[in-house]
């Protein structure tokens, strides 16, 4: 066996473990539905570096990890867009074909290249109706999932998924999905990202030719306004079990507990 051999699996498993430690590195994104569109939230402490963006009249992007990466995904997407659009029309370019063209590159660049994208991508399109909408979420290696009613990337996302799970319900008002998101983003205990540190925008079925629309400022602090407040979690009941056997130094380990 030549020096410095490594089999195909162990090649993609690297990669594999590479991308999902970049990934994880970013501050989640949630996407979801509500009755009148897609709505887009991320922590984002940068004012001049967006996770979120508008690629065509009623198709919108966001990313987690590598920003310089999951920009120049974003620019080709903007660049097919513009070019079918012209080409054919309007009509003609849809979130699935962005969301197919994205997930050739992605997996071209994973089995290609030494280093794989540190990359998570949503791409997502407003129908006519709440039947016409579409999430599709991508992942480093060019996987493809139609996600329904919500999405979650970047950070803890299986925790973050785990709470929207909980909170989404379909119809839902702009204000109570905002509401939903941002308990989905916080940590149980934890304090909520600040105002001016959250990135939000949404596809609005009710507007004319361009849905994409940033919300930012007196607007976005009006929804939050507008939001229920968090409801208070009720206090635990109490248990006729015993507790748990207790040494010198705290509870006692029975071997269970992980590392």
């Amino acid at each position: 066996m030549p020096f410095g051999y490594a089999s195909p699996e162990q090649i993609m498993r690297d990669k594999a473990d590479y991308a999902r430690k970049g990934i994880a590195r970013g501050r989640s994104v949630v996407v979801l539905q509500y009755v009148d569109g897609i709505l887009f939230v991320a922590p984002n402490p940068s004012r001049a570096l967006h996770k979120i963006s508008e690629i065509y009249d009623r198709i919108g992007f966001a990313a987690v990890g590598r920003y310089n990466e999951f920009e120049e995904l974003r620019l080709g997407g903007i660049r097919y867009a513009d070019i079918n659009g012209y080409s054919y029309d309007r009509s003609d370019v849809t979130g699935r074909g962005l969301a197919n063209l994205y997930a050739s590159n992605l997996g071209r660049i994973f089995t290609e290249s030494i280093k794989s994208l540190e990359v998570e991508v949503v791409v997502a399109e407003v129908g006519d109706g709440p039947e016409g909408d579409a999430i599709y979420r991508l992942t480093f290696d060019g996987s493809v999932f139609d996600e329904h009613g919500f999405a979650a990337m970047g950070g803890q996302a299986d925790a973050v998924l785990g709470r929207l799970k909980e909170h989404y319900r379909e119809s839902m008002s702009l204000s109570d999905a905002l509401e939903v998101a941002l308990k989905a983003l916080t940590e149980p205990g934890g304090e909520r990202p600040p105002v001016e540190q959250l990135e939000v925008a949404v596809l609005d079925r009710n507007r004319e030719h361009r849905k994409f629309k940033r919300l930012a400022g007196a607007q976005l602090d009006r929804l939050l306004a507008s939001a229920p407040p968090p409801a208070e979690e009720p206090p635990a009941a109490e248990s006729d079990e015993k507790p748990p056997p207790t040494g010198p130094d705290g509870p006692v380990d029975d071997g269970s507990s992980p590392l």
